[in-house]
Formats: structure tokens, C-alpha cells, sequence
């Protein structure tokens, strides 16, 4: 590691390597998720395991139109999983699996030639990316949530699902703002 770029880059690998595995062990191990869910965190998985390698290939694509359709198809999967049968429900479904379907689209997004890609979409993608981590960051600190919140969320199934998403959005917010 020889320049601030090559640290940045070590340490967007080891974030993304360790969402990677944390992913996929939520996904082979917890008992009582459904299947939804095992996708979510397959999908999860598979996007921060090919960020893992993403800083380290400047001048080329990862993986080109195959992973481009494959992280499109995510991204829909996400919205299309979100809806629910129930009218009053709906909105608050999709508007919970819309920050991953956001993920995904970013990810299918920084597949795309640099030269197919429109800076405004960039700059949408990244702000909100960086609106979700904030958010998902911030959430579990104790001065930010009540004491009603706070017993949710210890019974919670996943407790570092919050700090995984929110690092995982800051992680692609940046990798949408480097050349790769």
C-alpha cells in the first residue's frame, strides 16, 4: 500500500469481504428466516463479495453485461418482493427493501462503461446512498432512539443488520464516486 488510494482500497476490500461472509453466514445459518430472506442475504452476499475485488480493477469491467443484468434483476427483486397484499401495507414494504434495491441498481450502475454513465444518475444514486447510511449508522445510537425502540431493537434476530446495511450503502456511495 503505497499511496492514500491503495488505503482506501484495502480498507473498502476488507469492509466488503467481511459484509461478504457476514451475509452468507446470516443466510446458511438462521433458523426460521424464509426463503425471501435467504435471497436477501444471497443477493446481500454476492454484491459485497464482487465489491471486494471491484477497487482493484481499474481500466476494466468486473464482470460486464452478465453482472449488470444480474444486479438489474436484484434490484427488481427486492421492489417486487416489497409489495404487499394489503393496500395500507404496501408502502411501508417497499419503502423497507427500497434502500437494497437502490444498492443493487447502483451496483448494476457502476457496471456500465464510465462513458455510458450519466453524472446526474451518479449523483442520485450517491446521495441517496449516503442519506441511507447515515440513517442506518445512526439509528442505534443511544441519544438518536427512545426506550421503546431501543427494546425493539435488541430483540431483533439480526442485530448488525443496521451496521451492515450502513456500511455496506457508504461503501458503494464511495465506489460509485471512484474511477474503476
Amino acid at each position: 500500500m503505497r499511496t492514500p488510494v491503495d488505503v482506501e482500497h484495502g480498507l473498502l476490500t476488507v469492509l466488503f469481504a467481511l459484509v461478504a461472509a457476514h451475509e452468507l453466514w446470516q443466510g446458511l445459518r438462521a433458523r426460521g428466516i424464509g426463503s425471501r430472506a435467504r435471497v436477501d442475504h444471497f443477493l446481500h452476499g454476492v454484491m459485497a463479495a464482487a465489491m471486494t475485488v471491484m477497487p482493484w480493477s481499474p481500466g476494466h469491467r468486473l464482470s460486464g453485461r452478465t453482472g449488470a443484468l444480474l444486479f438489474t434483476a436484484a434490484a427488481l427483486w427486492f421492489l417486487m418482493t416489497g409489495f404487499d397484499r394489503r393496500a395500507a401495507h404496501a408502502v411501508a414494504a417497499i419503502g423497507a427493501r427500497l434502500p437494497s434495491a437502490v444498492g443493487m441498481a447502483a451496483m448494476a450502475w457502476m457496471l456500465r462503461p464510465s462513458h455510458d454513465r450519466d453524472p446526474v444518475v451518479t449523483a442520485v444514486l450517491t446521495a441517496y446512498l449516503l442519506g441511507c447510511a447515515l440513517w442506518s449508522l445512526t439509528r442505534p445510537m443511544p441519544s438518536f432512539r427512545s426506550v421503546t425502540e431501543h427494546a425493539h431493537r435488541t430483540a431483533e434476530a439480526d442485530p448488525y443488520a443496521r451496521t451492515r446495511h450502513g456500511a455496506m450503502a457508504l461503501g458503494t456511495a464511495l465506489m460509485l464516486l471512484m474511477p474503476h
